[in-house]
């Protein structure tokens, strides 16, 4: 099974608008983080669909740990 890669420790914060979807990357290899360029191809990750469900700032995961994906649950500051 293929792991994760850090893009880095700590999260991506994204300003979103309402009724929008955003792919986020859940494999770490994306040049385009924290958002999903199809480098996951060559591995069993795929990315995760996020719709905002409002618009302002989300925070998205950036060390590909957290247990809530796609969003941050603070796991990078105990890696």
């Amino acid at each position: 099974m293929d792991a994760p890669i850090p893009a880095q420790k700590a999260p991506y914060g994204v300003a979103v608008e309402a009724g929008k979807r955003y792919f986020w990357c859940a494999c770490g290899r994306s040049k385009g983080q924290p958002f999903c360029d199809g480098s996951h191809k060559d591995t069993a990750l795929t990315p995760v669909m996020y719709t905002a469900e409002k618009s302002g700032e989300v925070w998205f995961c950036g060390c590909k740990a957290t247990g809530k994906s796609p969003m941050c649950d603070g796991t990078h500051n105990r890696l």
